[in-house]
């Protein structure tokens, strides 16, 4: 058996966004029917990850998580937000003019940063369903995370259940 669904989320602008996107996930393993499986929550948005982490209960003076922030701070010194032009190699020339004709404004192009997080990071994570439940542990939830601040917008999240 396999089930699909997708549902979207509102990014900020000009700051780093988590969304808790545990309560959709619960959702759409409860309607796939599945008992036994695994269910993958997956970005195709490549400046975005996903990740499975314990809530931190403490927030910081950004309004993150505690957590959120620590892995956003050591995100900056191993790749650090782009600033301005020319910090790093992309976007080139044939990028800028290629965005430019589908409407993308060249600021939102200096996004390497956020391509390399999700690099490193990984897009996806796949969670066991065990009798029809995620298996996240007593702490666990899933977190949708958007490293590219250019600008606001809306982000699609993919579930998908397999199993039986």
């Amino acid at each position: 058996m396999v089930y699909r669904e997708s549902f979207q989320v509102q990014s900020k602008d000009r700051a780093y966004t988590f969304h808790d996107v545990t309560a959709q996930t619960k959702e759409i393993v409860q309607r796939s029917g599945v008992k036994e499986g695994i269910a993958v929550v997956y970005s195709h948005h490549t400046t975005c990850c996903v990740i499975t982490q314990e809530c931190a209960f403490d927030t910081s003076i950004t309004g993150l998580e505690t957590l959120q922030q620590d892995l956003v701070n050591v995100m900056e010194k191993i790749i650090p937000e782009c600033r301005y032009e020319g910090m790093y190699l992309h976007p080139g020339p044939k990028a800028l003019a290629f965005a430019l004709e589908h409407d993308e404004d060249a600021w939102g192009c200096h996004n390497t940063d956020a391509h390399l997080r999700s690099s490193i990071i990984g897009r996806s994570e796949t969670v066991v369903i065990e009798d029809g439940k995620l298996d996240l542990g007593e702490f666990g939830f899933i977190h949708f995370i958007d490293f590219d601040n250019t600008r606001a917008r809306k982000r699609t999240v993919q579930v998908m259940v397999i199993g039986e």
